[in-house]
């Protein structure tokens, strides 16, 4: 079904993707609220690598602004992510 070249810009792809996610672990993204009260720092793969907080903060507040800066974070990464991804097809798939 597949012919032979398009079995390797598969295999070209799928190593491109895997050379991506690698740099993405080693992005820094963060994400704010309560200006920098709450701060929320994950990696281009979107894992959380930290979490800080001002000491004053609690309870239902401390969780909204946790969810608000943990949000805008996530965001980040998925944006950063998508490009790099997108970059790592650039040349193996057409329109790319």
């Amino acid at each position: 079904m597949f012919g032979n070249g398009m079995m390797k810009k598969m295999q070209a792809m799928q190593e491109k993707a895997e050379e991506a996610k690698e740099r993405l672990n080693h992005i820094k993204l963060i994400g704010e609220a309560k200006e920098g009260a709450v701060r929320i720092e994950v990696n281009g793969n979107g894992v959380i690598t930290n979490l800080s907080w001002k000491d004053d903060l609690q309870g239902e507040e401390l969780k909204q602004l946790i969810i608000t800066a943990a949000n805008r974070a996530l965001e980040q990464a998925n944006r950063t992510k998508e490009m790099e991804m997108a970059q790592a097809a650039k040349g193996i798939i057409p329109g790319m």
